[in-house]
C-alpha cells in the first residue's frame, strides 16, 4: 500500500527582514511600525539618484574631518590584551585611569562597553518593569528606546526657553509617581546645549530626595563648553546625595565612538554598589584591548576636543541667529515653519538639517543644526539657509 502523499505547504508572506512566520510572538518593547519618516526616505531616493547631500546634521567625529594622530591605535596592540582577567567593574588600570582623569576615587568607577548599556544597567538596578523614569523635553530621542528595552515606562519633564535653558520644576513634580525611580538630567543638554544651574541644582537634588529618587547625570559633552553661564553646574560628580550617577565615554571624549567603552561614576550607598556589581558581572562587556588602551586613548582628550571647540566655536559665529548655546556641537535655530522649511532645503537644496520634533520640542518651530559639520559643507549649507529662512 503506497503511503499518502503530503501536500507541499503553500508558500509562506515574505517579510522585509526574512521569511515571516506569523506564529512567532514578539515582545511589545519593540515598536512593529518599521516605516520610516517622510524626510528619510527623500534623503535616501536622493542618495540613491547620486545627488550630493549637504549634511548639517554630522555627528560622527570620525566622519566629520577631525585630525587623529599617526599611530594612535598601536595601543590597542598591547599583548596583555591576550589575557582574559574578568572585573565586574573593569580592569583596575583603567578604572584608575577614569579617577585620575575625574579625581575621583577609583572605587566609584564602573566601565561598560557604552553610555547606552550604563542606562541599561542603571534601569536594570532602579526598576521593575513598569517604573518609570522621568526624561527632560526636549532631549535626545534615544532614551524611550533604551527604557522601553528594559520594560520601563518614561516621563517626560518640560525645559523651557527664557535667554537661556531652565528646568520647568512644575511638570517635573506633575510627573513623579509612586512607581518613579530615576530622574535623568543631560548636562549639557542635547540637544539645547545648555548646563543646569547652581539653583536649579539645589532644587533638583532636594526634589530627589524627598521622593527617594535617583539622579542620572549625562554629562558625555561636558568637556565641550563653549559660552556657560556663570552659574552653570558643568558636573555633578561631587554631588553625594541621594544617589547620583554621572556618565561619559570614549564616543565623545576623544571623538572615538567605535572604540565602545565608557564609564559612570557613582555616589550612591554600599548596597546599591553591590547590586550594580551584580549586573556588571552578569555581562563582562568591556573589551580588555581598549580599557589596556585607555590611558594612551585618553592622552588624545586635549587635543581632539581643542578640535571639536574651535570648529564649533568657527561654525556658531556663522550662524545669525540661534538660541544660546553653552556646551556641545549642536545649535538650535527658531523657524517660522519647522516641517516646510526643513523639507524645502532637502528638496530643494540637498541641505540636510534636522527638525525640532526629532527632540520632542514642547512646540514647532526649530530645526538643529550640526557645529561638528566639515566648514566648507557647513558655510555652503548656510547659504542656502539664508535664502530659505526668512530674516536671516
Amino acid at each position: 500500500m503506497a503511503l499518502p502523499v503530503r501536500p507541499a505547504p503553500a508558500p509562506r508572506k515574505a517579510h522585509r527582514f526574512g521569511r515571516f512566520y506569523p506564529a512567532v510572538k514578539y515582545s511589545r518593547r519593540i515598536s512593529s511600525n518599521f516605516t520610516t519618516n517622510s524626510l528619510s526616505r527623500l534623503t535616501e531616493a536622493k542618495r540613491a539618484d547620486g545627488e550630493r547631500i549637504l549634511d548639517l546634521t554630522e555627528s560622527n567625529p570620525t566622519h566629520a574631518g577631525i585630525v587623529y594622530p599617526d599611530g594612535f591605535l598601536n595601543a590597542l596592540s598591547n599583548p596583555d590584551g591576550v589575557l582574559y582577567e574578568p572585573e565586574a567593574f573593569g580592569l583596575l588600570s583603567a578604572r584608575e585611569t577614569v579617577a585620575r582623569e575625574y579625581g575621583t576615587s577609583v572605587a566609584r568607577v564602573v566601565l561598560a562597553s557604552s553610555t547606552s548599556e550604563a542606562y541599561s544597567w542603571l534601569f536594570k538596578l532602579l526598576c521593575d518593569p513598569g517604573c518609570e523614569v522621568l526624561i527632560p523635553r526636549p532631549s535626545y530621542p534615544l532614551f524611550d528606546y533604551l527604557a522601553a528595552l528594559e520594560s520601563v515606562r518614561v516621563h517626560h519633564y518640560g525645559l523651557f526657553y527664557d535667554h537661556g535653558w531652565f528646568i520647568d520644576f512644575h511638570t517635573l513634580e506633575s510627573a513623579i509617581s509612586e512607581r518613579t525611580r530615576a530622574i535623568v538630567l543631560v548636562n549639557p543638554n542635547n540637544p539645547t546645549g545648555h548646563y543646569i544651574r547652581r539653583q536649579e541644582l539645589d532644587k533638583l537634588v532636594e526634589l530627589a530626595m524627598r521622593h527617594q529618587l535617583a539622579i542620572i547625570s549625562d554629562e558625555v559633552f561636558a568637556g565641550y563648553a563653549i559660552d556657560p553661564d556663570p552659574d552653570s553646574v558643568q558636573t555633578l560628580r561631587d554631588v553625594k546625595e541621594p544617589c547620583v550617577f554621572t556618565l561619559h565615554g570614549l564616543s565623545k571624549a576623544v571623538g572615538l565612538p567605535q572604540m565602545k567603552l565608557a564609564w559612570m561614576i557613582a555616589n550612591c550607598p554600599p548596597e546599591a554598589m553591590a547590586r550594580l556589581e551584580i549586573i556588571a558581572d552578569t555581562y563582562l562587556s568591556a573589551a580588555t584591548p581598549v580599557q589596556l588602551a585607555l590611558p594612551s586613548l585618553l592622552e588624545l582628550r586635549p587635543s581632539i576636543e581643542g578640535q571639536i571647540r574651535a570648529r564649533v566655536k568657527a561654525n556658531l559665529a556663522l550662524l545669525p541667529r540661534t538660541l544660546r548655546v553653552e556646551a556641545g556641537w549642536y545649535a538650535v535655530v527658531p523657524v517660522q515653519d519647522e516641517e516646510e522649511t526643513v523639507e524645502r532645503l532637502l528638496r530643494e537644496r540637498n541641505v540636510l538639517v534636522q527638525p525640532g520634533y526629532f527632540y520632542d520640542f514642547e512646540r514647532s518651530g526649530y530645526i538643529v543644526i550640526s557645529l561638528l559639520t566639515p566648514p566648507p559643507v557647513f558655510r555652503e549649507g548656510l547659504t542656502a539657509l539664508r535664502d530659505m529662512i526668512p530674516g536671516w
